[in-house]
């Protein structure tokens, strides 16, 4: 590529300058080819997002007829025309926080911040490279799963960006591996490991304490105390619960560890949101929560994302647009906040190199509660899924 003052070289016409240019980008591209090939890469699975709103429609499509992510009856008739309906709502959504999701911005983000640091501590497995895998929109894992081939990883570690294990979510991605690998088998010379939940990792619940202390600054001394802390996290269907999804569970442990971290400083509870369908769903929901809180005469919220790690539609609309900002109006709230996601924190960054440092260093390719299936599973593929994990996965 010339700058400037190259094309003014080669616009005199001197061809021994147009050599030098030359030879120069030679050697720019000799320098970048000399960068150590990367030898372990951080697959960084996530349900993801679309970028515009030209994508949305694939995008809905693709979570309705995935059955890992939601059962309905008559699929592949009610899943399409679900999604078909839905579109130009969720299109509107999307344009109102900008366009598209910043998912993927996030994703790179903390991917190039880790594997900077784990360069520096952990050298004996360095180069890291990250690579995002989504499962319903660009980058999809089949892409990732393509593109780490082509680049000669020697091991790669599955690292689910879902903190708390849900089957309709870390699952998902999981058993989409799996059906990649399933036919054609892994890369020679490649070895697999996974890393499938670390909602109770001590950086993750110091990170969301961080984060709540700076919306907390922005009440008055004489209300600090009082503000009600709301920790929103997605929604399950209650039979998913009922069938013995750990997510629950798991986002309740992560939530006693950040009110632990602030010293049980304020009120708090746990919510649900993102509810879709007439189906009955994990509860109290957020906004019902909060009308319910305002009726007792609570005064002061501060809603925290605490399943999520990176800003998307479900905090940049649900939380702040629906409900910190429309609904607070509607019911008379005096003072609502919500803590930013862990994003681009140090500290959060510190956690994921954390995680997967010690798991690099573990000698553990895959855990015992990840080989465990829910005692009312109905799904074959994931008894598949982790029968094959279990053969294939090493350190």
């Amino acid at each position: 590529m010339f700058n400037k003052t190259s094309i003014l070289f080669l616009g005199y016409g001197s061809v021994k300058r147009s050599t030098m240019v030359r030879n120069m980008s030679i050697a720019a591209q000799a320098k970048i080819n000399d960068k150590p090939k990367a030898k372990t890469a951080i697959l960084m699975l996530n349900m993801g997002g679309p970028i515009n709103t030209d994508k949305v429609g694939d995008y809905l499509l693709k979570i309705m007829t995935d059955r890992d992510m939601i059962q309905l009856p008559i699929q592949s008739q009610l899943g399409p025309w679900i999604a078909k309906r839905r579109t130009p709502d969720v299109q509107k959504k999307y344009e109102e926080i900008g366009g598209g999701s910043p998912i993927l911005k996030w994703s790179n983000l903390q991917g190039e911040l880790m594997c900077k640091q784990l360069d520096k501590i952990s050298p004996q497995t360095a180069p890291h490279k990250h690579y995002v895998a989504f499962r319903y929109t660009d980058p999809f894992t089949e892409e990732s799963l393509d593109a780490i081939e082509k680049d000669g990883i020697e091991h790669t570690v599955l690292f689910s960006q879902y903190p708390q294990y849900s089957c309709a979510t870390t699952g998902s991605s999981f058993n989409a591996v799996y059906n990649y690998y399933k036919s054609k088998g892994l890369p020679q010379n490649m070895k697999l490991s996974i890393i499938d939940r670390w909602a109770t990792h001590p950086l993750l619940a110091k990170t969301f304490a961080e984060r709540i202390k700076e919306e907390l600054s922005h009440f008055p001394d004489d209300k600090r105390a009082k503000v009600h802390i709301l920790f929103s996290a997605h929604s399950l269907p209650l039979k998913a619960v009922n069938r013995g999804d750990s997510y629950p569970s798991e986002v309740a442990a992560t939530v006693h560890l950040v009110m632990n971290e602030l010293n049980y400083s304020n009120p708090y509870h746990i919510v649900w949101q993102s509810k879709v369908g007439p189906l009955a769903w994990l509860g109290p929901l957020t906004d019902e929560a909060l009308k319910g809180y305002v009726k007792q005469g609570k005064k002061d919220f501060i809603l925290v994302p605490i399943a999520f790690v990176n800003e998307h539609i479900e905090t940049l609309h649900e939380l702040d647009i629906e409900y910190c900002s429309d609904l607070a109006k509607e019911l008379g709230i005096e003072k609502i906040r919500r803590a930013a996601a862990p994003n681009d924190h140090p500290i959060f960054i510190d956690a994921l190199t954390d995680i997967v440092a010690s798991h690099l260093r573990s000698n553990k390719p895959i855990t015992p509660k990840f080989m465990t299936r829910c005692p009312h599973c109905v799904n074959k593929n994931c008894e598949l899924s982790k029968d094959w994990y279990e053969k294939n996965c090493q350190i």
